[in-house]
C-alpha cells in the first residue's frame, strides 16, 4: 500500500513528497525526510494530526514556531490566513465527500507554507489532497509552491460546486411541490436544506476572504500568474456564496408559502366545523330542552307530538341554511 492511497500510517505521515519542478514528485521515507535539504526541491509533508508521532514531530522536529505548530494541530479552525514574514499559515475547508458523510460537514486542512516547504495536516480524508498526489505521481502536478496552493484552492472550490448545484436542484423541486401539492413532509426537507446552505456558507464566506487576502499578500513564492488564478478562485467562491444566499432565501420563502397553505387548509376546515356547530347548536338546544324528565312538556301526551317536533327541527334547519346562504357564510 502506498501513501498515495491516503492510508494513514501509525506515524501519522500520510504523504511525503519532494517536487521535481516539472510537475512530478518523488515519495520519501522518514529517513529521506530527515536528510532533505532545500536543494532537493520543494518538500510537501501531509500529516494526520491525531497521530501522536505526527504531533511530536510537528512540535519538536519541524523547526516551526510553537504557535504555528499548535495551529497545525488544532481540531476546530475556520478558513483564514496569517502571514509571517515570507511564510503563511493557511486554513481551508472542503466539502465532505467521504462515504456516509454529510457534504456540509466540511473537512479542514491546515498548511504552513514557505518558499521551500509545505506542511499540511488534517483529520479526515480530503479528496482534493489525494488528487494532487495522483497528479504529481503522474507528472502533471504543480511545479512550484504557488502552483500547489492555487491547485489545492481550485480543487476544493470545484468540489463545492456539485454540492451547491444539488441543493439548488432540491429547492427547485420543493418549490414545484409546494405549488402542486403543499405536502406537510416538505417542512422538514426545507428546514434541512436551509441548514445545509447555512453550514456551507459559514465556511465558504471566510474562505473567500482568505483566498483574496493571499492573492493580495506580497509573498515572494507567489507569482503574478498564481495571484491571478487565486483571484479567479475567489470569484468562484463569491458566486457560490451568493448562490447559497439565494438558496437560503428561496427555501425560507418556500417554507413560508408552505406554512401559509397549511394555515389556509386548517382555517378552511375550522370554518366548516364552525358552520356545522352553528347549525346544530339550536337543534341540540331544543332537543336537550324537550328531553328533560319534567311534567308539562308540550305534546307529551299527543300521538302527533314527536312528528310535530321533527317538523319544527326541519323548519329551523332550513331557516338556518337560508340565513347562512343569504349572508354568504356558505
Amino acid at each position: 500500500m502506498t501513501r498515495a492511497d491516503e492510508a494513514t500510517a501509525g506515524d501519522g505521515l500520510i504523504y511525503a513528497l519532494v517536487l521535481d519542478g516539472s510537475g512530478g514528485a518523488r515519495q520519501l521515507s522518514w529517513d529521506e525526510v530527515a536528510a532533505w535539504v532545500p536543494e532537493h526541491g520543494v518538500l510537501w509533508l501531509h500529516f494526520d494530526y491525531t497521530a501522536e508521532a505526527a504531533r511530536e514531530w510537528l512540535l519538536g522536529k519541524a523547526g516551526l514556531n510553537e504557535i504555528v505548530a499548535e495551529a497545525l494541530l488544532t481540531q476546530e479552525t475556520r478558513p483564514r490566513i496569517t502571514v509571517i514574514e515570507d511564510s503563511a499559515l493557511l486554513a481551508l475547508r472542503g466539502v465532505n465527500l467521504n462515504p456516509g458523510s454529510d457534504p456540509e460537514d466540511m473537512v479542514s486542512i491546515r498548511l504552513w507554507i514557505d518558499r521551500q516547504r509545505i506542511i499540511s495536516s488534517r483529520n479526515r480524508k480530503l479528496l482534493s489532497a489525494a488528487d494532487i498526489v495522483q497528479s504529481l505521481l503522474a507528472g502533471r502536478g504543480p511545479c512550484t509552491v504557488g502552483e500547489f496552493i492555487v491547485d489545492l484552492a481550485d480543487r476544493l472550490t470545484e468540489r463545492a460546486e456539485a454540492t451547491i448545484a444539488d441543493i439548488e436542484e432540491r429547492v427547485d423541486e420543493m418549490e414545484a411541490d409546494v405549488v402542486t401539492s403543499g405536502a406537510k413532509e416538505l417542512r422538514s426537507a426545507l428546514s434541512e436544506t436551509r441548514r445545509e446552505a447555512i453550514m456551507l456558507r459559514r465556511y465558504l464566506a471566510p474562505q473567500r476572504e482568505a483566498v483574496l487576502r493571499m492573492a493580495a499578500e506580497k509573498l515572494t513564492w507567489l507569482g503574478e500568474h498564481d495571484r491571478m488564478h487565486l483571484r479567479e478562485v475567489a470569484d468562484k467562491l463569491i458566486r457560490y456564496v451568493e448562490e447559497l444566499d439565494s438558496v437560503r432565501d428561496r427555501a425560507s420563502v418556500t417554507q413560508e408559502e408552505l406554512v401559509g397553505k397549511l394555515s389556509e387548509q386548517l382555517n378552511s376546515r375550522m370554518y366548516v366545523l364552525s358552520i356545522l356547530t352553528a347549525i346544530f347548536l339550536p337543534l341540540g338546544f331544543m332537543t336537550g330542552l324537550l328531553g328533560v324528565n319534567l311534567g308539562g312538556l308540550p305534546g307529551a301526551n299527543s300521538q302527533w307530538g314527536f312528528a310535530s317536533f321533527i317538523l319544527v327541527l326541519i323548519a329551523v334547519l332550513v331557516t338556518q341554511i337560508w340565513l347562512f346562504k343569504r349572508n354568504k357564510w356558505l
